[in-house]
This record gives structure tokens, C-alpha cells and sequence, in this order.
């Protein structure tokens, strides 16, 4: 039992050896996600690097969630680690850690036995695979940073195995131009919802709100998401395809009747032109029927993007839809009729 929480301990304790070090960098709007070490199983932090196409990203962005509830992009995946002498470095390491510390001395020359009988001792590798240095890579757990917190980041339970160069892993959750394509959509960075009114901020009952979107603010953006040495790549597009309206409040009706405001001519909604009658039915709005009082309604605005995904591969295909949206407080006032 006590050898058993020593493995635990020493596996997941934050002073890890150097050879395990930090290989997070930032350059741009490219980035290399952390990792660490999680229970009794190996891992590592991702060496999948994410770049932004077109516009970089600005400060009123927010990320998508997808509108199918059943679905998120991956928790973890299986990807090119280590090296044999990387391997044997790291063995090294481990003998080395603790030594001189109280309650834990020792611990440092325990792991490095395990590591031994699997990667030296033939249980199931030998001598580290140094003969094949340069033929392959020990592939190892790395989960995904935006979701290391999830429960299915556990899934990726196996210690570090070896892959040789230009053969697939048979393991599912290897790393893929499709997980890529996955991992870029928790990436895309899509403009605030932030809509646009006439008339602003407050309006009257059984008037039209005439409501859109700034067109040079909502416009296709892409992720690329790869593995530096791999050739593996894969990005993931992003077009806006509907404004979705939530008045509030049942006392109300949008324009059209579904809700659902779609992309026309490159743009979603249109500016209520100068002289236009105040009880014309806009392309895009809501009218509420029944005043707000002494508050306001909160009228929830969410963009829908239609995601799709290519790799270096030829792979390519659909994503699950993604919604990004945000709340806005409307006034309504009764229309004050007046005595002659």
C-alpha cells in the first residue's frame, strides 16, 4: 500500500524533474498550450500550436459553445512525445528528485525503477528504444488545456507508448487532423454580440425595434491547429449564418416569427433608414406588446456560425454548429397620447 501512494505522490507532484520541462511559448497569435501530469498516468502539456487567419483577435471576443449539447471538443489525445534519449533523460531525472528531502527521500530512485522495468527492462520496452532514436516517438496523454478540468480528461489513461515514424496508432483517441479541426473550434475568437437598435435603448409598446448586426464586425474567421513536425494541420472556419432573438418576455413578437434573423447580402438586420414610418415591420426586430414598468427586458441576442473544418490531409467536413451571445437590457415605455 505505501509503495502504491509513493507512485501516486511522485506522479503527480509539481516539482517535477527538468526533463519534464515547460515547453509553453508564445509568438503572435500562435500559441503552445501547458499540460502536466495528472494521477498515476504520464502526461504532457500540447505541443499543438493554434494560429488565427485574417483579423487578429481583439479584446471583445468570446469563444463558441455548441449548440448540440451532446457535443465538445476533446477532453485529451495521444500525440508524439518523446524521444528515446528524452526517455532516458527523464529516467534520470527521477533519481535524482527528493533526494535529501524529508518524507519523500527515496521516492526519486522508486519511480525511476518503474520507469525502468517498462522502458529499459524489456517490460514491454528495452534499453529505452535507443536503437531506434530518430525512427519514431513515444506517444504520450496530453489533454486538452481548455478542458483539463472535465471529467473525460481521464480518459487518456495509458502510459507513454512508441509509434513509428509514418505508422498510425491503433489507439482512438490519437491524435487526428479531425481532433485537431476539434481543438481549433474551442480556438475561433467570434465578435461580441452586441446588436444594434432603432430606437435605442428605449422603445414603445406595439412599436417596432428594428435590430442588427454591424456587418464589418461579423465576418468568417478561422483557426489552423497544428503539430509542429508532423505535417499534421487542420483548420477550422467559422461563417455567421443567423441572429436568434429572445425578447424577454412572452408579451412580445419578433421579426420574423421564428426568431430568427438570416444572413442576406452578406449581412444580418438593416438600419432603419432616415423617414421611415415608426410602425414599419422591420427585416430583423422585436415589438413588445406590454411595458417594462419601473425595469426593462433582457433581450438575449445569439449569433449562430456554420463550422466547417480541411486538413493537409484532404480530411475535411462539418462541425457542430457554434452560438455566441449576450444580453441587453430594453426599456419599453407606453406611448403618451396627448389632449387637445
Amino acid at each position: 500500500m505505501t509503495l502504491v501512494v509513493l507512485v501516486a505522490v511522485a506522479l503527480t507532484a509539481q516539482a517535477s524533474p527538468s526533463a519534464w520541462a515547460d515547453r509553453t511559448s508564445t509568438s503572435g497569435s500562435s500559441k503552445e498550450a501547458k499540460g502536466g501530469k495528472g494521477d498515476r498516468t504520464i502526461t504532457v502539456q500540447t505541443k499543438v500550436q493554434t494560429s488565427v487567419n485574417g483579423d487578429s483577435r481583439s479584446a471583445q471576443t468570446g469563444n463558441l459553445s455548441s449548440a448540440d449539447s451532446n457535443w465538445n471538443p476533446p477532453a485529451c489525445w495521444y500525440e508524439p512525445a518523446f524521444s528515446p534519449k528524452e526517455i532516458e533523460k527523464t529516467v534520470k531525472a527521477w533519481r535524482g528528485f527528493g533526494k535529501g528531502v524529508p518524507f519523500i527521500g527515496g521516492v526519486g530512485e522508486f519511480v525511476g525503477n518503474y520507469l525502468d522495468s517498462r522502458y529499459k527492462d524489456g517490460k514491454p520496452y528495452k534499453d529505452y528504444n535507443l536503437d531506434k532514436q530518430g525512427k519514431g516517438m513515444f506517444w504520450a496523454a496530453a489533454p486538452n488545456p481548455n478542458r483539463k478540468d472535465d471529467p473525460e480528461a481521464s480518459a487518456c489513461d495509458k502510459q507513454p507508448f512508441w509509434v513509428d515514424d509514418g505508422e498510425t496508432p491503433d489507439e482512438p483517441l490519437a491524435v487526428t487532423p479531425k481532433i485537431l479541426a476539434e481543438y481549433a473550434y474551442d480556438e475561433l475568437p467570434v465578435p461580441g454580440t452586441q446588436i444594434e437598435m432603432a430606437p435605442e435603448g428605449t422603445t414603445k409598446v406595439n412599436l417596432p425595434t428594428w435590430v442588427w448586426l454591424n456587418k464589418a464586425r461579423f465576418k468568417t474567421v478561422s483557426v489552423t491547429a497544428s503539430i509542429p513536425g508532423s505535417g499534421l494541420s487542420a483548420t477550422t472556419t467559422a461563417k455567421p449564418v443567423a441572429l436568434t432573438l429572445t425578447p424577454g418576455t412572452d408579451d412580445a413578437e419578433t421579426y420574423p416569427a421564428s426568431g430568427e434573423c438570416p444572413i442576406e447580402n452578406g449581412k444580418i438586420g438593416t438600419p432603419r433608414a432616415k423617414g421611415t414610418p415608426v410602425d414599419t415591420a422591420p427585416p430583423c426586430g422585436v415589438r413588445y406588446l406590454r411595458s417594462s414598468g419601473d425595469g426593462s427586458y433582457n433581450l438575449q441576442a445569439t449569433v449562430t456560425w456554420e463550422i466547417s473544418w480541411t486538413s493537409t490531409t484532404g480530411e475535411g467536413g462539418d462541425l457542430p454548429a457554434g452560438q455566441f451571445g449576450a444580453d441587453q437590457q430594453v426599456k419599453v415605455e407606453e406611448i403618451q397620447s396627448i389632449n387637445r
